[in-house]
């Protein structure tokens, strides 16, 4: 047959059915049984110890880990602020006082958030002595109260609504959580405002915004299970000369020497900046 003839149909499955299996040599995809177990053994040890290498590294690497506290921490010295309740855009709070629906949903995530400091959740909680760290040593970790009366007009009992019906609307402000920190001195969350027209005052729950140090140190999500950070409010009064007042507020941790409140890197470190903009 040379180059230029062409193979039948019939010759060309007659091949590919001898291709297939041969019935003389026992042949199966142009190799014998013997072959092809010899292929899959290959296989199966090399995957096989692929798999074992992988299961033996997983394990090592894992025996270094503590399932209760990160390895490295070192990157996160400070911590940040954070606001309740969530603003619908970002750190902004916009609401009619003659609204109710404007600031509805200010005020239930405000109670959300406040439920876990309710007094019959925080029953089982310690009473710790004040002015001093919480150290332990475990295996059991206790979780202080933190009573909601310090936040006072903010706390939610004398005005469920947390004085956005009277235009002394209330934010809550709270450290971000970090294992093992132990502020020095008399930490507080400063807070100050900048004003655009008008007459606006701020108040601060606890009075001049202060933490109790017996709140540290937090020993992980695990290990203080009921740990309640606690929190500081910020109470605006809005007058009602104008009908549409705005204000920027500013909190930063102070009175700490090791907590930081500036860093030219990271401008949300130990502080955080919001925006109110209230209407009659």
């Amino acid at each position: 047959m040379t180059k230029k003839d062409k193979k039948s149909f019939n010759q060309s499955l007659a091949e590919w059915k001898l291709f297939i299996y041969n019935p003389t040599t026992g042949e199966f995809l142009g190799r014998t049984a013997k072959s092809w177990g010899l292929i899959l053994l290959f296989y199966l040890v090399f995957y096989g110890f692929l798999a074992a290498l992988f299961t033996i590294t997983m394990w090592a690497m894992l025996q270094t880990l503590n399932d209760e506290v990160p390895k490295y921490r070192d990157q996160i010295s400070s911590p940040g602020l954070m606001v309740f309740p969530k603003p619908v855009t970002a750190l902004e709070y916009s609401f009619s006082m003659s609204n109710p629906q404007s600031y509805k949903g200010y005020i239930e995530d405000l109670k959300k958030f406040l439920k876990p400091y309710g007094s019959e959740e925080q029953k089982n909680l310690t009473d710790c002595r004040n002015g001093a760290l919480s150290e332990q040593k475990g295996p059991v970790y206790a979780a202080c109260q933190f009573p909601v009366a310090l936040l006072q007009e903010c706390s939610g009992v004398n005005d469920p609504e947390f004085g956005y019906s009277k235009g002394r609307p209330c934010i809550l402000v709270k450290m971000n959580r970090i294992i093992g920190l132990k502020p020095q001195g008399e930490p507080r969350i400063e807070c100050v405002s900048t004003q655009k027209g008008g007459n606006v005052t701020l108040s601060t729950y606890p009075p001049n915004g202060s933490i109790d140090l017996k709140y540290f140190p937090y020993y992980g999500k695990k290990l203080h299970a009921r740990y309640l950070q606690p929190l500081v409010a910020v109470q605006l009064g809005f007058g009602t000369s104008n009908p549409k007042e705005e204000v920027t507020v500013e909190c930063k941790i102070d009175g700490s020497p090791n907590l930081k409140n500036h860093d030219d890197r990271d401008k949300f470190l130990g502080r955080v900046v919001f925006k109110i903009a209230m209407r009659a």
